[in-house]
């Protein structure tokens, strides 16, 4: 099987040019044009490595790869970036890079420098540790709750949402979601503490054409959060003035 790689870079003539690259030396190529759709692919998926710029909008390429690492997803990140300076590499780096390669860039470079990131990966990958085996023991217990084992549930505070059945609790309580609330609350969860504007929104639950009415948004967030409350959940959806949305912690 060849190897999976995440693209992500707003510049559509850089993007296009390392796919072509990649997809010539056999490696799978899946693209994102910001932030956002990078870190939903790579929250959803999974990929050998990914190649992030570090300047796209919404979400940059540094806040892509702390969000992941916070995760626990320790998927070699190569980051992209007009930033040449010793700061700007070290920021990335302690953000949990694995490597950093300024523009302009060759080709070449890139190619080896993704390769070198494949092959530590490699030698590092570890047997399951015990807290993965505990994880996965549970994930079997919740099935008696109506969660396939292999679902992959978020999980905030009290809430579950699970996008393999499409269902979403709070505690024990099954919250009643259109095909759009469920997409919105999914995509929040998923981002949890993260700002997400109404343009990313809009691009993530009805697609890229979709246009942008804040008010249209403003009311299916009411309407999810009227389910939330009505189901016993605190205030989990915070609106951001001017920006857009965010699902926090109470």
């Amino acid at each position: 099987m060849p190897e999976r790689v995440l693209v992500a870079d707003d510049d559509r003539a850089v993007r296009e040019a390392v796919e072509r690259a990649l997809e010539l030396e056999g490696y799978d190529v899946v693209t994102a044009g910001d932030g956002v759709e990078a870190l939903v692919l790579a929250r959803r998926e999974s990929f050998s490595a990914l190649v992030l710029d570090v300047m796209m909008p919404h979400i940059d390429g540094v806040a892509v790869c702390r969000v992941l690492r916070a995760d626990g997803d320790r998927v070699p990140v190569l980051l992209l970036t007009a930033r040449a300076g010793v700061p700007d590499r070290a920021n990335g780096l302690d953000a949990g890079a694995d490597d950093y390669l300024p523009k302009p860039f060759e080709v070449p470079e890139l190619l080896a420098r993704l390769r070198a990131l494949l092959r530590r990966a490699v030698l590092t990958a570890s047997p399951v540790s015990p807290a993965e085996k505990n994880e996965r023991a549970e994930k079997s217990e919740r099935a008696e709750e109506g969660e396939r084992p292999d679902d992959d549930v978020l999980r905030m505070a009290s809430l579950r949402v699970s996008p393999g059945m499409r269902r979403a609790w709070w505690g024990a309580a099954e919250l009643r979601l259109t095909r759009t609330e469920f997409d919105l609350l999914e995509l929040l969860v998923r981002d949890e503490g993260l700002v997400l504007d109404h343009a990313a929104i809009y691009r993530s639950v009805w697609g890229p054409d979709a246009g942008v009415d804040a008010k249209n948004l403003a009311g299916y967030i009411g309407y999810l959060r009227r389910k939330l409350t009505d189901a016993g959940a605190p205030d989990l959806i915070r609106t951001v003035r001017g920006v857009g949305y965010a699902a926090r912690r109470p």
